[in-house]
């Protein structure tokens, strides 16, 4: 297991502090902030230990502030429904007395019923793709150190990008892109850790994907993207440590906001989870 994943998992493992009230530890993945994705996976994480016998089907979260990474978050749940067949919580995760973040989550079983999905997009598997890994090592030296330290953080997943990367091809082009991915290493049997996980990763690329059709080019034109608010559809059963398809498009850019979709696909064509994002977008004046 690489440090990143292994750290990642750590960070997802909460200290109870009280029945509805736990503590998380944060990281530094080279951004200004704490990434939002750690914050929505911990959430996610205080919401189901307080749960029993049920599996989250949605999230919806708003971030308030950005994080600190030097500080520890506070998550206080309040147990708002526990009805026959669904469990409902809301999570405020605190820091220096403030919230930054706050989400509600469904908890539901599942029952018999009708079935249909999406179909999964038809395009090449993740072999033979180069990693961004691989990609940032060759442009890491050409733009500005703030990127630069973004671009050099070892994520706890491998990313395999079916299209051109914006910051190597500044191009405007339709907004769609896809990404293979996967955790670093196996991980245990443990449906909560592949869904706290899948929650985590979810952040990482979506929101970019509202910029793909204007020219830009990160490393001349500073930009300023910070996610506003984030939905999570859990769909069926998943793990994140085989290939998952990460399909985005971005239907709105406007007002300096970009709205952008996402949808995970196992390798075998099974739609697992959709998303929703909407977030800050702006050019920063040099």
């Amino acid at each position: 297991m690489t440090e990143a994943l292994a750290q990642v998992i750590e960070l997802l493992r909460l200290e109870r502090i009280d029945d509805n009230l736990f503590r998380g530890d944060s990281h530094d993945i080279g951004a200004p902030q704490v990434f939002g994705g750690q914050i929505l996976g911990q959430a996610l994480v205080a919401a189901e230990h307080t749960v029993d016998d049920r599996r989250p089907h949605s999230l919806h979260a708003y971030f308030l502030r950005p994080g600190d990474f030097n500080h520890p978050v506070v998550y206080q749940v309040e147990r708002a429904r526990d009805g026959g067949s669904y469990s409902n919580r809301r999570v405020v995760a605190i820091q220096h007395g403030r919230p930054i973040l706050n989400l509600t989550a469904s908890f539901h079983n599942g029952d018999p019923g009708f079935d249909h999905q999406a179909e999964m997009p038809a395009v090449p598997g993740p072999e033979g793709l180069a990693s961004t890994s691989d990609l940032h090592k060759g442009i890491a030296e050409r733009v500005p150190a703030k990127l630069k330290r973004l671009l050099e953080h070892q994520p706890p997943f491998e990313f395999r990008p079916v299209e051109t990367p914006k910051f190597i091809d500044p191009s405007a082009r339709p907004p769609r892109k896809h990404i293979w991915m996967r955790a670093w290493a196996e991980l245990p049997q443990d449906e909560r850790l592949h869904r706290h996980l899948l929650a985590y990763v979810s952040d990482y690329e979506l929101l970019g994907t509202a910029t793909l059709p204007h020219e830009l080019d990160f490393s001349k034109q500073p930009v300023q993207m910070a996610s506003l608010d984030h939905a999570l559809w859990f769909h069926r059963p998943l793990r994140v440590d085989d290939w998952l398809l990460y399909a985005c498009d971005s239907p709105n850019n406007a007002q300096g906001r970009g709205f952008s979709r996402g949808q995970f696909f196992s390798r075998d064509g099974r739609l697992l989870a959709s998303v929703a994002q909407e977030g800050v977008i702006r050019p920063i004046a040099k």
